[in-house]
């Protein structure tokens, strides 16, 4: 009995600095948006997305043939037809996002937005105002949906490289972004960001 009384004491002599050290943790923080966070890697980062998204409203809103039109552009900026080809998992939507909220509080009433992802909720809608179930609002009633005259497209790819001896990553990454005529299917205006990046830590994104 003595001898299993010993054998206890000494397991837990040994495992008392493992499970300490697992129990230990550090206090969540705030931190800018717009700088670099604590945990970082060579791919997209947080405050790469709000730099680029300014740099592409100030690029959208020189472009005459669409901020300047004297009846405004119905634009659809959605992650709809962004391809991510680059080798990082990235929500797209953030991207979208970021810059469609940019834009809309710089452009002004100079584009307007229109919102394909909640389309259903539009037709549900409408169909109970055209029923007679409820009224037709303050705005009253219109023959169809607004149609688009842009979208936004893109695609994320990137370029990789590594040094096996020394354990250091490179990482180019380019997010293109261009605005589609959707009813000549040209393009009228194209944005590209990049980012290249070298670094020794293994960061994994989710």
């Amino acid at each position: 009995m003595a001898k299993a009384a010993i054998l206890g004491v000494g397991l837990a002599m040994v495992a008392g600095p493992a499970i300490a050290k697992k129990d230990r943790s550090h206090q969540a923080v705030d931190l800018d948006p717009d700088q670099r966070g604590v945990v970082s890697g060579v791919g997209i980062e947080g405050q790469d997305l709000g730099r680029m998204a300014d740099q592409m409203v100030r690029d959208l809103m020189a472009n005459p043939e669409i901020s300047n039109r004297a009846t405004p552009p119905r634009i659809i900026l959605d992650s709809s037809d962004l391809r991510n080809q680059s080798s990082q998992r990235i929500d797209k939507d953030i991207i979208t996002d970021e810059l469609r909220g940019k834009l809309m509080g710089a452009a002004r009433g100079k584009m307007r937005f229109v919102s394909r992802e909640f389309i259903a909720a539009v037709e549900q809608e409408r169909a109970l105002k055209r029923d007679g179930v409820v009224d037709s609002g303050t705005t009253g009633l219109t023959r169809a949906t607004a149609g688009a005259d842009y979208k936004l497209v893109g695609k994320i790819t990137s370029l990789d490289s590594r040094n096996n001896d020394t354990g250091m990553q490179e990482r180019l990454t380019v997010i293109s972004l261009e605005m589609l005529d959707l009813e000549y299917g040209t393009l009228v205006w194209n944005g590209t960001y990049k980012i290249r990046r070298a670094g020794a830590d293994d960061v994994v994104y989710r």
